[in-house]
């Protein structure tokens, strides 16, 4: 969501701002921009809506020299997406321009007040308004852009990463954050920013991880210097980045979304790796172990996410209440925090993110910080606002993630929860011995499984031409399968534009089976294992009322194969471990049907991979 580059060294800002913008289209953006400073000290600023390559012909042969320069891609929040309110925006004077993730909340105010004192704005952005506030302040104090910086933010209500540049010195950026990401890449006389690492890591792999309510100098020539808004001086703390440059491209696939797909048996023995010692049948979390005697007095659970991590969520409700017997709630982040939350130190709260920089998520961690529960976080970024915010977690290992349509990181966030769910059960004697080096093995055969589900590929691809024009699909599971039901929804909706709807399949016959006709495709998760024949008294439902069954089963099945109009197998798993193997075909089927109907599969309309504003 909204996306961040900036440059300032020796060499030329253009070029390192468009690439970066290109690196960061994966967030999810309607507007692009950039402002440069040439060597005779113009500020030239250059913004367009839609896409980073309508951007690059707007600007044509115009002048984009200068070793200095700011770039962004916006996902509206105040305004319209337009030319107007694309960033950067300058301020009064047009000295000095801004570019702002995140949201001031009293923008309202602020913005009537400068009005009052003869402000003229052109845009209907918020962001618009805390540039005309600095420059406000600068002018009524003579204070440094650095100090003026500060005191308007002490000024500003809300959630912001911004990166100021003024012509008046060409010689400095001045960045700060509160509540979204900012990363400072520190090169040989040069430094970078970025609100992640995926524009910096060709450049330098030494960064700095900005905190809430820092503001970072960077000089020209100079050390890299920190204050706080309150005026402390920190010290920074620099961090060596394990990102490769080509884990952040294609690598041949057509889109990010099927290549990461396809790396799914890798992320998902990354996850695994080092985690379980074989010889002793004993799984190990780092994070964990810490808290050990927390996790075997704790009277409760609370899972807090958003979107596909909800979903991977829903799949630790059951492998923890049902393996290590703790009671576990899954809460909607965005709900979590508003709705006044029973909460104590005898609860645990695990934050599940992607990115780790997930707003709502954030909120919930801080709530539940306040009330003295123990944070326990899941995500996949090194570094990120909810490693840092957490008391203790487990890292993914899924690699960076460019499509906007999670794939490979559900999959690693329920590997890592499904270990999570074995050590507590090991450690609290709720399993036998049996069941648990069961499982153990399971768990250890999925990459293998995982790589001979995706030899459907040219199955589902011909399910999909029958299929992309079908204006609703339902999809059912039970058991650990229900919450793989939602997930397969959410991607077909997500990147088609198809309208989906997941169900316990139980629950269809209390209402969605009147949606059921010979024209609705019901996708049903209907493995052998886990209320089997129960399933398969849903699917003659089903066929009683002509829908038409698209079945994900155990290979050799043969009793839904019957019924079934199309049927997709996969290898046969234990229960417990099944939604990672067959989530694999739904995903497979969402991505070849958004192809077919000339979707955009990496960016679909509207959404973005990081959704840091509430």
């Amino acid at each position: 969501m909204c996306g961040i580059v900036a440059y300032i060294g020796p060499k030329q800002a253009s070029p390192i701002l468009i690439k970066g913008l290109q690196r960061l289209e994966y967030r999810g953006y309607d507007s692009s921009g950039i402002s440069l400073i040439n060597d005779t000290g113009e500020l030239n600023l250059y913004k367009k809506k839609g896409k980073v390559a309508e951007l690059q012909e707007y600007i044509g042969d115009k002048d984009t020299t200068g070793t200095i320069g700011i770039g962004h891609t916006r996902w509206a929040t105040h305004g319209v997406p337009s030319d107007i309110n694309a960033h950067p925006h300058t301020s009064e004077s047009k000295s000095k321009v801004i570019i702002h993730n995140g949201i001031i909340e009293n923008y309202g105010p602020l913005k009537e007040e400068l009005i009052k004192r003869g402000h003229t704005f052109e845009s209907d952005t918020d962001t618009e308004v805390l540039i005309h506030l600095i420059e406000d302040v600068q002018d009524k104090t003579g204070a440094t852009l650095v100090e003026s910086v500060r005191i308007a933010l002490t000024q500003a209500i809300g959630a912001y990463a911004i990166v100021i540049m003024s012509k008046e010195n060409p010689n400095q950026l001045v960045a700060a954050k509160k509540g979204s990401p900012l990363v400072v890449g520190i090169g040989n006389g040069e430094f970078f920013l970025a609100s992640d690492a995926t524009p910096i890591v060709e450049y330098t792999k030494n960064v700095v991880y900005l905190e809430d309510e820092q503001i970072a100098i960077l000089n020209r020539n100079e050390e890299l210097k920190i204050i706080t808004v309150g005026n402390v001086a920190i010290t920074p703390y620099i961090h060596e980045l394990e990102l490769n440059l080509e884990a952040i491209e294609k690598g041949g696939y057509e889109h990010f979304m099927i290549k990461e797909i396809h790396e799914q048996p890798k992320s998902i023995l990354d996850s695994l790796r080092g985690r379980i010692n074989l010889e002793d049948g004993i799984v190990t979390m780092g994070g964990l172990q810490e808290y050990d005697a927390r996790f075997n007095k704790a009277k409760r659970i609370i899972i807090v996410a958003c979107g596909t991590s909800w979903h991977a969520g829903l799949v630790a409700e059951y492998l923890i209440e049902d393996l290590a017997r703790i009671p576990v709630e899954v809460e909607y982040a965005s709900e979590f925090r508003y709705r006044n939350p029973i909460l104590s130190e005898k609860d645990i709260v695990m934050a599940i993110s992607q990115s780790g920089e997930t707003a709502d998520t954030l909120a919930a961690i801080e709530l539940a910080k306040s009330k003295g529960a123990l944070i326990y976080g899941v995500c996949n970024v090194v570094g990120s606002s909810i490693a840092r915010a957490t008391h203790a977690g487990s890292y993914t290992h899924a690699g960076p993630e460019i499509g906007v349509a999670s794939t490979k990181a559900f999959t690693a966030q329920v590997t890592v929860l499904t270990l999570i769910a074995l050590s507590l059960a090991h450690k609290r004697g709720t399993m036998g011995e049996t069941e648990y080096r069961t499982l153990i093995a399971d768990l250890l055969s999925i990459p293998e499984k995982v790589e001979k589900a995706l030899k459907t590929d040219e199955q589902i691809r011909y399910l999909a031409e029958e299929f992309k024009n079908s204006p609703n699909f339902l999809y059912l599971g039970r058991g650990y399968n229900f919450p793989v039901a939602l997930e397969g929804a959410l991607k077909l909706k997500e990147i088609s534009y198809i309208h989906a709807e997941g169900y316990p399949a139980a629950e269809m016959k209390h209402g969605p089976i009147a949606l059921i006709d010979e024209q609705m495709p019901v996708v049903v998760i209907a493995t052998k294992k886990g209320n089997y024949e129960k399933i398969i008294s849903n699917i003659q439902e089903v066929k009683a009322r002509k829908g038409i069954i698209i079945a994900v089963v155990t290979e050799g099945d043969t009793e839904v194969r019957k019924m079934a109009d199309h049927v997709i197998e996969v290898p046969e798993t234990e229960e417990a471990t099944s939604p990672l193997v067959t989530v694999v075909p739904l995903q497979l089927l969402s991505y070849h049907i958004a192809v077919l109907r000339g979707c955009n599969v990496d960016q679909p309309r509207n959404l973005a991979k990081s959704v840091t504003v509430e």
